[in-house]
């Protein structure tokens, strides 16, 4: 598995050229299977750029261009890229050790999810590297993320299969769900969305 190769951020950069159209770009949205931006991925843990990256190469989670390019990816390209993309940051703030207090539905609802107990308390540090961190994250890239939980993968061309977020989501209505994830985007977080600079314009 990719997650065991110890992966080149340097190596990774010069493998990044296909994410940098989608991920390098500030307010990128795509409209498969639905307009919602494409997440912010620098920053992110390389353990769960790797588990993603390999779901979408077996088709745990379907996504036609992303298991495109997955499937051109060897487990040493995977782990150049999560490892590029979990340095690739520039001046983010720390999270805060404890996140703002949602509403009272919200804190319902993330209680009924649990989602405190993989992603940690603040949303930004989760117990284990191979979940996402999930503060800051596109509030719409998150919603339809946790419907493709709810759709899962055995069919169709979008849907994602995992044993701990597919039963978690189910428990939720559409609307409570974009209410979790309207929340989450709204706290402080590590992630970023860092234009390649060798596409930036140059300023004088």
């Amino acid at each position: 598995m990719a997650q065991q190769i110890k992966g080149d951020p340097k190596a990774g950069l010069g493998k990044a050229d296909m994410c940098i159209g989608c991920h390098g770009i500030v307010g990128y949205q795509t409209a498969f299977p639905e307009v919602y931006k494409v997440p912010k991925i620098s920053g992110q843990g390389a353990p769960y750029i790797a588990a993603a990256l390999n779901a979408y190469k077996t088709g745990d989670r379907r996504h036609p261009s992303m298991r495109g390019i997955a499937e051109s990816l060897t487990d040493q390209d995977i782990a150049d890229l999560a490892a590029f993309y979990s340095t690739h940051v520039e001046d983010a703030p720390t999270p805060p050790e404890q996140a703002k207090e949602p509403s009272a539905q919200v804190a319902a609802l993330l209680q009924k999810g649990a989602c405190v107990s993989c992603h940690g308390a603040n949303f930004a540090k989760p117990i284990d590297g191979s979940y996402p961190k999930i503060a800051g994250q596109h509030a719409d890239y998150l919603f339809v993320a946790l419907k493709a939980y709810k759709t899962g993968a055995s069919t169709g061309l979008v849907g994602r299969s995992n044993g701990v977020m597919a039963p978690l989501a189910k428990q939720f209505s559409n609307a409570e769900l974009k209410s979790i994830a309207n929340y989450l985007a709204s706290l402080e977080g590590g992630l970023q969305v860092v234009p390649e600079s060798r596409f930036r314009t140059s300023q004088k």
